[in-house]
């Protein structure tokens, strides 16, 4: 059997959490991961912002740490995936502009395979008009661009801790949901949790 690939769409300001932990998740279940940012190449970084929630109407944002990227977006052939990944953070207010980014998506979504998103990474899929229909949860800022683009709102956990699985698409609110949603993205996968 061929080892199971994902691929993780990122750029400046992805959150920390949302692309630290899957890499490296994916790792030690021995899934290899590919990760890729318009505009950039295999050995340059991203920068990542930490999100926290203290008490504020809305989370707070600080620096978080340079992750070294290891394809080069131009490269990706996306049959060579079982699985994408769109973390949170700033960077899908922009990457969602890209036009390639959204054929991407809509490879995934099309083809049946593992498409997982967190916090505002939901904003690729609603760009990408590949939630119409279904049921999915976000970070809750996020709820109108869901229902403007026909997906069914699920509202999240007061925590933010949950995950919601529709089909082969898997989201989640906010990086405290991580534990919930890699464990529903190895199952959408058909990966077992430990190796």
């Amino acid at each position: 059997m061929a080892e199971k690939k994902v691929l993780m769409l990122v750029g400046d300001f992805v959150e920390d959490y949302e692309v630290m932990v899957p890499f490296q998740v994916l790792q030690t279940v021995e899934v290899g991961c590919d990760v890729v940012c318009p505009g950039k190449k295999a050995g340059e970084v991203v920068a990542t912002s930490v999100h926290d929630f203290e008490g504020h109407q809305t989370y707070t944002e600080k620096p978080g740490h340079n992750f070294r990227l290891n394809a080069t977006f131009d490269e990706v052939n996306p049959e060579s995936y079982q699985g994408l990944i769109v973390p949170g953070g700033r960077a899908p207010e922009y990457l969602r502009l890209n036009p390639r980014v959204l054929d991407l998506v809509r490879h995934f979504a099309g083809g049946g395979k593992a498409l997982g998103a967190i916090c505002h990474g939901v904003q690729v899929l609603t760009a990408a008009d590949v939630i119409r229909g279904r049921e999915v949860t976000a970070y809750p800022a996020v709820r109108p661009e869901v229902e403007l683009a026909g997906g069914r709102w699920v509202e999240p956990s007061p925590g933010l801790d949950n995950a919601h699985v529709d089909g082969h698409l898997v989201t989640a609110p906010a990086w405290p949901a991580q534990g919930a949603f890699m464990k529903a993205f190895l199952q959408v996968l058909q990966v077992p949790a430990s190796v």
